[in-house]
C-alpha cells in the first residue's frame, strides 16, 4: 500500500534542539555570571549538559524517570560534574532555561522547504515526547503549524514512544493504517524501534553519521533526502 502519512518526531529532526540549547546556554552563562562562579568554558559547560540531558531524556523515553526528576537534575547533575557545590547552583536556572529555549527557531537545514514538498503529496504529522508547553510553543515560534495535521504529545496521552499506545492514538487520530504510515526520527529506541515494533516503516535520521544498528531499515543524513525518496 501507498505511503499516505508521515509522523515527525520534532526535537532533534525538524527542530534543531542543540544548537537552540546551546544559544540559550551561551545567553545564560553570561547573565548568569558563571565565570565568576568557577565555570571558565562555557563550550565545556554546553558539551556537560547535552550528555546529561541526552541521557535523561533516554531514561525518561524508557519511562524510567519522570519530567519532574529529568528537569530537576540535568542542570544539577553538569554543575557538580564541573565542580560547583550544590548550595551554588542557581535556584532559577533551569527556569529560565526552560522559559528561553522554545522561543529559539532554528531547523535543520531544509526544513521548511522539505515539509512544503511532502506536504503537497501526504498528510503530516507530529509525535513527540517533549513537554506540551514547550512542544506547543516550539511549533508555534518555528512556524511550523501550517504543516501539520496533527500534533501528538505524549503527555497527553500518557505513555511515551516507543510505548505501542502512542503510535495506535496518533493513527487513530490521523485516520490513518499503519502500512501506509511511516515515521521518521532520530531516536532509534523511542522513533524508529518503536514504529517498527508496531507494525509501522521508520526511516532514521543519522545528521551525526552514528553507525547504524542492523535491525533499521533506512536512514538519511539530510532532510532533503526526503524530496528524493518521496
Amino acid at each position: 500500500m501507498m505511503i499516505k502519512h508521515i509522523f515527525f518526531d520534532l526535537d532533534h529532526t525538524i527542530w534543531d534542539f542543540d544548537k537552540n540549547a546551546q544559544e540559550t546556554l551561551t545567553e545564560l552563562y553570561t547573565a548568569y555570571e558563571l565565570a565568576q562562579l568557577g565555570l571558565s568554558s562555557c563550550d565545556d559547560f554546553i558539551a556537560t549538559y547535552t550528555a546529561n540531558n541526552h541521557s535523561l531524556w533516554m531514561e525518561y523515553h524508557l519511562g524510567n524517570i519522570s519530567k519532574e526528576t529529568l528537569r530537576a537534575e540535568r542542570f544539577s547533575r553538569t554543575f557538580i560534574e564541573l565542580g560547583i557545590q550544590p548550595e551554588l547552583i542557581p535556584v532559577q536556572f533551569e527556569d529560565d532555561y526552560v522559559r528561553m529555549t522554545p522561543i529559539k527557531t532554528n531547523l535543520f537545514e531544509g526544513s521548511k522547504r522539505v515539509l512544503a514538498y511532502l506536504q503537497e503529496k501526504y498528510t503530516l504529522h507530529i509525535i513527540s515526547n517533549g513537554f506540551k508547553e514547550s512542544t506547543l510553543m516550539k511549533m508555534d515560534r518555528s512556524g511550523l503549524n501550517p504543516y501539520f495535521a496533527n500534533v501528538v504529545i505524549s503527555e497527553d496521552v500518557g505513555v511515551n514512544k516507543p510505548n505501542k499506545a502512542i503510535f495506535e492514538y496518533a493513527l487513530d487520530k490521523a485516520k490513518a493504517l499503519k502500512q501506509e504510515s511511516i515515521m521518521i526520527g532520530d531516536s532509534i529506541e523511542a522513533d524508529i524501534r518503536g514504529a517498527q515494533d508496531f507494525g509501522m516503516k521508520a526511516i532514521f535520521f543519522n545528521p551525526l553519521k552514528k553507525e547504524k544498528p542492523a535491525d533499521v531499515a533506512q536512514q538519511i543524513h539530510h532532510l532533503e533526502e526526503l524530496i528524493t525518496l518521496f
